[in-house]
């Protein structure tokens, strides 16, 4: 008993030393990592291992050694292509404008997202993509919306079914692969799925989500990110904390979720937990509020959400990106520029740019803000490091 009470004793200081560490967003949520009810459990970062001299050489970590070398390469961009690096934009029609492909080889824009009034055909698909790939020198950035069903800007493209129809890992994982080497010869390098909320009834989400619980989803989407393995073709998973509880989409109306913070970690940040721990390399910010773990801004705006909750609790060190800037839960339709600057400010890398008008003037904001504040551009910078390794990962995935 002596002992088992001494192991014990030890046991809860320790515990005691991780809640001080995880306090913010951590506390907040009532849980900490290791305890988050239905969450997948965080993996140990590995032992020191002792060098021969006797001292303590720590484990080589392939992560931060590709973060630090393109956190030096981007370290003299100048303001305005470190803004450029930092946001997705949109054109109107086909074949992309002469200024949209001059931004892409000047490095200011991260990429582009594609529409279907961008790529009416498989023939003009490829006419496009290759276009784009050119131009960024390989390394630009090809995204659409391709969840399956309805919600498929490539209707000849794969997952033919909507994700409620996928009730097995192997099922959204053969999903996920078909879909995967679709838009590899189609061109396009990153696909804005899987849908990662957890749906239930009313919700604005049911009809694109997973189907079942948290456990349920948390493994379909695990099995969705490892479909993509190997495909040439990045995921992303959306829309982070999770819009299983919204009954309304924020692209149309701004939306407020007041869901308990120890509910939404046992009920909505599973299926992320398990598409970060299965290597998804991208993550999705949506725009609803949480007034539990933020109440003064909306999510894709939040530094709570994206650098307490998302980096340091869930540990992810891949790319943020935002949802549709021009979506009215982002309030960004008078001043998409100064939403941007909320949302880079907050930790988000990417900005999703969806009006074929809001590339100039948000890139302006961003290269002001850069200018005038050191901080600013020293976060900046290292949004263009994490935007830099994926877009390095995607050109040497082949494209």
């Amino acid at each position: 008993m002596g002992r088992r009470a001494n192991r014990s004793r030890r046991r809860l200081a320790a515990l005691g030393a991780a809640a001080v560490v995880a306090a913010g967003v951590g506390a907040a949520l009532g849980a900490g990592a290791g305890d988050d009810p239905g969450g997948a459990r965080t993996p140990e970062r590995p032992a020191a291992r002792e060098s021969s001299g006797g001292g303590v050489r720590p484990p080589r970590d392939p992560d931060r050694d590709r973060a630090a070398e393109a956190a030096a390469a981007v370290r003299r961009l100048s303001p305005q292509r470190l803004a450029g690096s930092a946001v997705i934009l949109r054109f109107s029609g086909t074949p992309p404008p002469a200024d949209v492909l001059r931004a892409l080889r000047a490095g200011r824009a991260a990429g582009v997202v594609l529409f279907q009034d961008n790529v009416p055909t498989p023939a003009a698909t490829r006419r496009v993509t290759a276009a784009l790939r050119r131009a960024g020198g390989g390394r630009a950035i090809v995204c659409l919306d391709q969840e399956g069903g309805g919600v498929r800007v490539l209707p000849w493209a794969a997952p033919r079914a909507g994700q409620p129809l996928l009730a097995t890992p192997a099922a959204a994982r053969a999903a996920a692969t078909a879909a995967g080497r679709d838009l590899r010869r189609l061109g396009v390098n990153l696909s804005l799925a899987p849908v990662a909320d957890v749906g239930r009834p009313g919700s604005a989400l049911a009809g694109r989500a997973f189907p079942g619980g948290p456990a349920a989803v948390a493994r379909l989407v695990a099995a969705s990110v490892h479909g993509y393995a190997g495909t040439r073709v990045a995921p992303t998973i959306k829309h982070f904390p999770g819009l299983g509880a919204a009954t309304a989409n924020t692209d149309d109306v701004p939306v407020t979720i007041r869901t308990a913070a120890r509910t939404l970690g046992a009920r909505d940040l599973p299926p992320f937990r398990a598409g970060i721990s299965a290597g998804a390399p991208a993550v999705m910010i949506g725009h609803a509020r949480y007034p539990s773990l933020d109440p003064a801004h909306v999510a894709s705006q939040s530094a709570p959400i994206v650098t307490g909750l998302l980096r340091r609790r869930l540990g992810f060190r891949g790319v943020a990106m935002t949802d549709s800037l021009e979506a009215q839960a982002a309030g960004a339709r008078d001043d998409p520029g100064a939403a941007a600057v909320r949302s880079v400010r907050a930790g988000i890398d990417l900005v999703l740019t969806t009006g074929p008008g809001s590339f100039a003037p948000v890139v302006a904001a961003l290269a002001r803000e850069a200018r005038r504040d050191p901080a600013f551009r020293t976060r900046l910078r290292d949004a263009a490091g994490r935007t830099r390794t994926l877009r390095r990962d995607l050109a040497r995935n082949g494209q």
